[in-house]
């Protein structure tokens, strides 16, 4: 399989800062927060704080997310993480999937609900929307994993 991630953008440090700006002004938030969520996540082992604004998916009561990047390594199933969700901080419950057949599957959901997901991820969408298999496999090899948040 190649070797396609995908890579951060030149100036994600940035936009990074102005996104979280956004998703916690009033009113702002309760527009751009139907699509974004900012996940306060906390390092296993340097016990830096992130705060990482990130786009999800709704789907059958939770909110999918997907990544390959390192930060989600520091979250586990049954963890409750500080987030900013529609103009407001409150906590989620987090699941986390690893296996094969789970990513491949909830990056399948991201991926049609999210055309743009799918574009950074690499994923080609054929001419009805769904996302092409080995695109979704390839993703997984590459380290993509999915965070399931039910929000409190």
């Amino acid at each position: 399989m190649a070797d396609e991630k995908p890579q951060t953008l030149a100036a994600q440090g940035l936009v990074n800062v102005i996104v979280r700006a956004l998703l916690r002004t009033p009113g702002v938030a309760r527009v751009i927060g139907r699509n974004l969520i900012t996940l306060h996540v906390t390092g296993r082992r340097s016990g830096k704080h992130y705060a990482v604004p990130v786009a999800y998916v709704r789907h059958d009561g939770v909110l999918l997310i997907g990544t390959p990047f390192a930060w989600a390594r520091n979250l586990r199933t049954g963890d409750r993480v500080p987030v900013d969700y529609l103009g407001r901080r409150t906590t989620a419950d987090v699941r986390v999937h690893t296996a094969e057949d789970e990513v491949v599957a909830d990056y399948a959901v991201i991926a049609r609900e999210n055309h743009q997901f799918a574009g950074f991820n690499k994923i080609a969408l054929d001419a009805h929307g769904n996302p092409r298999p080995d695109d979704l496999h390839r993703a997984w090899h590459n380290g993509a994993r999915v965070i399931r948040l039910t929000v409190n």
